[in-house]
């Protein structure tokens, strides 16, 4: 009898294996061979599930942000407050440090082998962008796109910022700092809304 294979399973396990990969070589120097390779899988396996190193990327990337996004949910779970909800979120990045690093370098290298224009006009980017920001407020329980997009931007610059200075930033610090700060414009915003006529 053959084996019968979940396509859907099979495809997302080869993403999970391409993770390694791509961080390990870079997107701009790894081809689908080594690739395909690297997995333990012929070049036309690959080619079935993907019909380029650019859509595998991309299914990478939405696989991962997806996951990333279940995560970051469970480490929440039982938080009450805001700061207690922004300090879970530290201690995830803190403790998944080396993989979020990774997936830094790994856009990096997408960024710096693919047009500008292309990369802010790609839907699968643009798409886990938005999850991304959605996710924030939702998780973080307010309705402020713009807050969102500043706390992800302080996280790719906290990343780097480790990623240069290692040990001299503290990820746990940062995260206090920011649920205080964030509590006291949250604050502020709803004074300032209380008190328009």
């Amino acid at each position: 009898m053959p084996k019968i294979v979940d396509h859907d399973v099979y495809r997302r396990e080869l993403l999970n294996k391409c993770f390694d990969l791509f961080a390990e070589k870079g997107y701009g120097s790894i081809t689908m061979r080594q690739i395909a390779d690297g997995l333990g899988v012929s070049t036309g396996t690959l080619y079935h599930y993907f019909p380029s190193k650019k859509a595998l990327y991309e299914q990478l990337v939405e696989e991962i942000n997806r996951q990333d996004l279940l995560k970051v949910a469970a480490e929440l779970e039982g938080t009450q407050t805001l700061q207690e909800r922004i300090e879970a979120c530290g201690r995830f990045l803190k403790k998944n440090e080396d993989y979020f690093i990774k997936q830094t370098f790994i856009m990096m290298d997408f960024c710096q082998n693919n047009d500008p224009q292309e990369i802010k006009s790609n839907p699968v980017i643009k798409l886990t962008i938005e999850r991304s920001l959605q996710a924030i407020c939702e998780l973080l329980d307010f309705d402020d796109r713009a807050l969102a997009a500043f706390i992800m931007t302080h996280i790719d610059g906290l990343l780097l910022q480790r990623i240069w200075l290692k040990e001299e930033i503290s990820i746990s610090e940062q995260f206090v700092i920011l649920g205080e700060m964030i509590a006291m414009y949250l604050d502020k915003k709803k004074l300032c809304y209380e008190e328009k006529p």
